[in-house]
């Protein structure tokens, strides 16, 4: 029995352990409860656990969908975010915890939406008092939508209201209207339409579920009731004068145009007031007169017509009905009577605007001089005759235009061979331009033209230019560049309506190829001559400058020649010369490096202290040579054999404790490319009494103090000669023998 109540208890410690460590190991989410989201925006999910050291983390979706964000883990967190939010993050998201033998698992829904934009109010057209228009009002990029409503408002008065409680099979966002169509009145005139959304998310705080547009109401009225008023009468003398009044009722107020109706139908602009006054009238202004009330959104016509009955005489004038007169030109149009004794003559233009002309009148006859003629003469003029109580008019449209001068060619530069230039076809004091027509052509290519269809709505004279950039070659010097103005306005005769101009061209060529000749060598000896000969090519042909390059990188002048010429040169001519082709469109420079060389000189080959020594003493046989560069100095000794080349220093060799051996011939020879020199002297060393072996502190103080001195004045004579003799080459630099 004590048995079995130990294996109890022994269970129970087990089942009390496994529960205890259950109790420890936890799983939290963070936010606790469902999260709803807007697509754009970040979110974070983030797992946490208690009583686990190395929690082992996974995230997933619970249909095994793509997480759509990034997974963070650090120590006992683990944080899913989503940057930016989509439509794929919607899903019931699983947190996954391993504590060694242990798994625990905890999940959150995400939901989204989308509600981002306030809505839109679109109208089919303006609103005009009477005629039905639709209001769309357009919500655009929502989701879900199936929880959408829209409503329409006016003056806070519904006007329709709309859900959209369809599903779809797809997530995606939407965009959403509703339309209505209504007939606007006039009270409708200052009111306000109102779109308003609704997105019923309840759980959203932070973001607006309702959204709205407002736009004030512009109501219209197109015109009406257009009247007309005649005064005196709509049946006329020649000669009267007549006053017409237009009214028309609209919104805003119509604007009112006079117009008198052609033959064929088209409408002559008269006068854009409310009062037409027509005086002194003729039979041709007889005819059918148009008053039309217009503003935004309509207009509204009227007709009258008018009589006017024709006088016995007759008017002519000239040249004729019309007459196309230059801008500074001076013209006479001319009226003549037949039929009438004492005619009386005025004149005027059709719109009652001043003359700005002369008039004479003698006889049957009435000239009106316009000169010079200027933009204000550009009207339909009208001779008025009467001849007691009858008048008769005749009229004649004088237009003008301005073509005076031939076109002009400009160019951005000079023309160089490769290089793009712009060149500029230019017709100046032109009217009227809507008409003109500039051709570019190189030869009898036509490499641009252009066309001036702009509305001519100031009067003025213009310069109106073509542009075009090409990169000229070679083979174009010599070709025609032709800039070609025409004026063809059929309906006027004047001369000339085509004007052009001509440029021959001619393509600049930048210097190249510069090439130097010497002759005979850039390297030769002092004293010989020497010739440089540039030649470079370009169009024109480039000028030849030849400097010399200066040691502070300056150029010095030398001649404008094409061929240098140096004689008896000198050491000093050494250097650097440059030869620069130069034209109008640029240099082309080549240089060439001129070397002078001088055959050795004031060679001079000496014994240090003299050419007779003792036998034992430290003798220093130094060769040096006059200020030539680049000379090389051989210190040879005559043998049986021939000569001995010895190692020398910077042209000097010692023998340390002279022998009897040691005596003889030394020679020294100094050579460079040009020639060279030889000095040769006679070393004599005489033999020490072998009979007087003795030592006394006076010969050690004396040797003593000759070891010191020797090497000194040995090192005095090295420097003086380097710095006497610069250039020269010592033998073991230049010169590696075998004594």
């Amino acid at each position: 029995m004590p048995r079995k109540m130990a294996v109890i208890f022994g269970a129970s410690n087990i089942l009390w352990m496994v529960f205890a460590v259950s109790q420890a190991f936890k799983i939290d989410i963070f936010p606790e409860s469902k999260i709803i989201a807007q697509i754009g925006d970040s979110i974070s999910l983030t797992c946490s656990t208690t009583g686990c050291e190395s929690p082992s983390f996974s995230w997933r979706t619970q249909i095994d969908s793509p997480l759509n964000g990034k997974v963070r883990n650090e120590g006992t967190k683990s944080t899913l975010t989503m940057d930016p939010v989509s439509l794929g993050n919607e899903h019931y998201y699983l947190c996954t915890v391993i504590c060694e033998s242990q798994k625990l698992e905890k999940g959150i829904p995400v939901e989204i939406y989308s509600f981002p934009k306030d809505p839109e109010i679109h109208l089919s057209g303006p609103l005009e008092v009477g005629k039905p228009v639709t209001v769309m009002c357009l919500v655009p990029d929502v989701y879900p939508f199936e929880r959408l409503e829209i409503e329409l408002l006016k003056s806070n008065r519904s006007m329709k209201t709309q859900n959209f409680l369809e599903v779809s099979e797809m997530k995606s966002q939407e965009t959403k209207s509703l339309e209505v169509t209504f007939t606007p009145i006039d009270e409708d005139i200052g009111k306000a339409l109102v779109c308003q959304a609704t997105l019923h998310i309840n759980e959203i705080d932070s973001q607006p579920q309702v959204r709205e547009t407002t736009k004030k109401l512009q109501v219209y009225i197109s015109p009406k009731d257009t009247v007309i008023s005649v005064n005196p009468s709509t049946r006329l003398q020649e000669g009267d004068s007549v006053t017409m009044t237009c009214t028309s009722e609209g919104l805003p107020a119509p604007q009112i145009f006079w117009s008198k109706k052609l033959d064929n139908g088209n409408l002559q602009l008269l006068s854009e007031n409310a009062t037409l006054t027509l005086i002194a009238m003729r039979m041709e202004d007889s005819g059918i007169y148009v008053c039309e009330g217009v503003n935004l959104v309509g207009k509204d016509r009227k007709e009258v017509k008018l009589i006017v009955q024709e006088k016995m005489f007759t008017v002519e004038i000239s040249p004729g009905s019309q007459i196309a007169a230059q801008i500074g030109d001076s013209v006479v149009l001319t009226c003549d009577v037949m039929g009438c004794e004492s005619p009386s003559f005025s004149w005027r233009t059709q719109i009652d605007s001043p003359l700005n002309g002369k008039v004479r009148s003698e006889g049957s006859k009435s000239t009106l001089t316009l000169s010079p003629v200027r933009f204000e003469n550009e009207h339909f003029y009208l001779c008025t005759v009467t001849c007691g109580h009858k008048k008769l008019e005749k009229g004649i449209h004088v237009e003008l235009y301005s073509f005076l001068r031939d076109p002009e060619i400009e160019m951005s530069g000079l023309l160089v061979s490769g290089n793009p230039v712009t060149v500029s076809c230019k017709v100046p004091d032109v009217y009227p331009f809507d008409r003109l027509e500039i051709e570019l052509l190189k030869g009898e290519s036509i490499m641009k033209n252009k066309i001036f269809l702009e509305d001519v709505s100031k009067k003025s004279l213009e310069t109106k230019s073509l542009e075009m950039t090409f990169i000229p070659t070679t083979e174009d010097t010599g070709k025609v560049l032709v800039c070609l103005a025409k004026l063809p306005i059929d309906e006027m005769e004047f001369e000339p309506k085509q004007r052009q101009s001509t440029q021959i061209l001619y393509v600049n060529v930048a210097p190249g190829d510069t090439t130097i000749l010497v002759s005979p060598s850039s390297i030769l000896e002092e004293g010989r001559s020497v010739n440089m000969t540039c030649s470079s090519d370009g169009l024109p042909a480039p000028k030849i400058l030849w400097s010399r390059l200066l040691s502070n990188g300056d150029l010095q002048p030398l001649s404008e020649n094409t061929t240098l010429t140096l004689t008896s040169t000198k050491m000093e001519d050494s250097g650097i010369y440059v030869c620069e082709g130069i034209n109008q469109v640029g240099i082309s420079r080549k240089e060439v490096e001129l070397i002078i060389q001088v055959a050795p000189k004031d060679i001079r080959l000496t014994a240090f202290p003299s050419e007779s020594v003792k036998e034992g003493d430290t003798v220093i046989i130094s060769c040096t040579c006059g200020n030539v560069p680049q000379t090389l100095i051989i210190l040879k000794k005559k043998a049986e054999s021939g000569y001995i080349v010895l190692k020398s220093t910077d042209g000097a060799y010692t023998i340390h404790r002279a022998q009897l051996e040691d005596a003889g011939v030394y020679e020294c020879e100094s050579k460079n490319e040009v020639g060279l020199q030889l000095r040769s002297i006679t070393l004599d060393v005489k033999g020490r009494e072998s009979s007087k072996h003795y030592f006394s502190p006076e010969l050690l103080v004396l040797y003593c103090a000759s070891s010191l001195i020797i090497p000194a004045i040995g090192m005095i004579i090295y420097f003086a000669r380097k710095a006497n003799m610069k250039g020269s080459y010592s033998l073991v630099e230049a010169q590696k023998s075998k004594v």
